[in-house]
């Protein structure tokens, strides 16, 4: 973002809805010279009329929109204008568009790969389409996978294409990236924009794949997305299908229930019936895909990986371990988006636990909070009632850049994930867990599904059972007062990483299996019928 002029004010977000909240905004009402909304890029801003019109109010002067490349676009009188016009129609225009994506389903075709197909080539380029309308997400799970899967890709195939919404951190600088700007259509209205996007990206993959011999398309999948499957069909290549669980489901288990919960769980079936082959990084989703109907001989259970170059013992902690305190000290470390599987309070309260315990581990023991998220606030609340605040350090978001620095800063890493709130099987394959690997560090886990299949206890991590403080506490004070064994754990665990989950073992796997299904003829093996 540009640095702020001499005497301007920036508000972040959450400090300007306190205002709005408390009420402490009326003595802002004209007060400042000038307003502007500062966005992480301009053609993904949208149309952010409540701003604009708070910004209007707050304004004696222009208001405008920039972003991080110093682009700007005014919000004169007559734009804001605009967009309260367009919005106050559109509540009109939702069944239309409704109609109009029951009506791209039903031109999709019957459900089920495709046998229309040119032979599959090895050697063409795959097109990967990253659709989230999610945007400035510099850190993650799914910024290590897409960047981990695309960056290997053209190790088995061809020239990568990239359709996406957003940068991709860490993203080789040689793979061609094609931006896809959303439209502002039903942009203030909650899932709709979802619905919308899906000709955008139609009609970009045209120009995007203009050149290239097109082997074919990889979507992660996001929520009421079909760009991928009516793109593989038009130019009649396979469809690709990575599906990391069901948008519906977590919507009502970790944020509200969709609006159009129905229309989003078809699109799901139409995807996963429809696809080639679809990758699942665990068993556990593998199995709800089998109570779905999805053909089981086309699901590859594919779990996450690393970038085992980047992620290594030789990576430097020392100027992180300087900047935050930490030399000399023993350091548990937890890097993550603070998610409600993650387990983060679980890790704060076994924490708080273990200085109760003795308190003279205060003294050279901290713990090492990486990232933020949904549930940070409880897990400060936790220390802060626990008294050990001294104890703790808490970054703050760092980008998927600096993750391995401050990975490196740690002796200990925790992966303290917790059991699904519907009592379903725990479906994921946390990157961070083989990020610890590869760094070689010592681990303390929880023993999960997937989680309990890739480590093993005492040999490559130290197990406890999930939600288990007592146990978690344990698992924390032997590693702790045992440098031996954590550099024996540290070194299987990186072993493992490096011989089994690398993103170029985990791309190979994809395009193998694919190979396997969709015969070089172009036409399904008897096994399909």
């Amino acid at each position: 973002m540009p640095a702020p002029a001499p005497g301007e004010r920036v508000v972040p977000f959450d400090e300007f809805a306190a205002w709005v909240r408390s009420g402490a905004i009326v003595a802002h009402l004209a007060r400042y010279a000038e307003g502007r909304l500062l966005v992480h890029r301009l053609d993904t801003a949208g149309r952010p009329l409540p701003l604009g019109l708070a910004l209007r109010a707050l304004s004696r002067g222009p208001v405008s929109v920039i972003d991080a490349q110093g682009r700007t676009k005014p919000l004169t009188v007559g734009v804001l204008a605009r967009w309260i016009v367009q919005i106050a129609s559109e509540p009109w225009r939702v069944r239309a568009l409704l109609k109009k994506v029951e009506g791209d389903l039903a031109a999709i075709g019957p459900i089920g790969p495709s046998r229309e197909l040119l032979a599959f080539d090895r050697a063409a380029s795959p097109l990967y389409l990253r659709t989230d309308l999610s945007f400035g997400v510099r850190a993650g799970g799914s910024v290590a996978h897409i960047a981990g899967v695309v960056n290997a890709l053209d190790t088995v195939t061809g020239p990568v294409v990239v359709l996406t919404t957003d940068d991709i951190p860490t993203l080789r600088a040689d793979i061609g990236v094609h931006h896809v700007a959303p439209r502002d259509a039903f942009w203030n209205f909650k899932e709709l924009p979802t619905f919308v996007l899906n000709d955008v990206f139609d009609e970009a993959a045209d120009s995007a794949c203009a050149g290239s011999r097109l082997g074919f398309v990889y979507q992660r999948y996001s929520l009421n997305n079909y760009a991928g499957l009516r793109i593989a069909r038009r130019y009649r290549v396979p469809f690709v299908l990575e599906y990391n669980g069901s948008e519906a489901w977590m919507a009502r288990h970790w944020g509200r229930p969709l609006r159009y919960e129905a229309l989003s769980l078809r699109i799901e079936d139409v995807n996963l019936k429809s696809a080639h082959l679809v990758v699942v990084v665990s068993n556990a989703m593998r199995d709800e895909l089998l109570t779905r109907g999805v053909d089981g001989r086309r699901i590859l259970v594919n779990p996450n990986g690393v970038d085992a170059d980047r992620y290594q013992p030789q990576v430097d902690g020392s100027a992180v371990r300087a900047r935050l305190k930490l030399s000399g000290l023993t350091v548990i470390g937890f890097i993550g988006t603070f998610g409600p599987w993650h387990g983060a309070e679980v890790l704060a309260d076994a924490f708080v636990r273990l200085l109760k315990a003795d308190p003279s581990r205060a003294r050279s023991t901290r713990l090492l909070m990486i990232g933020d998220g949904a549930k940070m606030p409880d897990v400060r609340a936790i220390i802060a009632r626990g008294g050990v605040g001294d104890a703790v350090v808490f970054t703050g978001l760092v980008s998927q850049e600096q993750g391995p620095a401050h990975l490196a800063a740690c002796d200990i890493l925790a992966s303290p994930h917790v059991a699904n709130p519907d009592g379903s099987p725990f479906f994921g394959s946390p990157t961070k867990l083989f990020e610890y690997m590869a760094m070689g560090k010592a681990i303390v886990a929880s023993n999960l599904e997937q989680i309990g299949e890739v480590l093993e206890h005492r040999r490559t991590a130290w197990m406890v059972p999930p939600n288990d403080v007592p146990a978690l506490v344990d698992g924390l004070r032997t590693l702790l007062d045992n440098a031996a064994q954590r550099d024996v754990l540290g070194a299987a665990a990186r072993r493992e990483a490096v011989e089994r989950y690398t993103w170029r073992a985990h791309t190979r796997r994809t395009i193998d299996f694919l190979a396997a299904v969709v015969q070089p003829a172009g036409a399904l093996g008897p096994s399909m019928a």
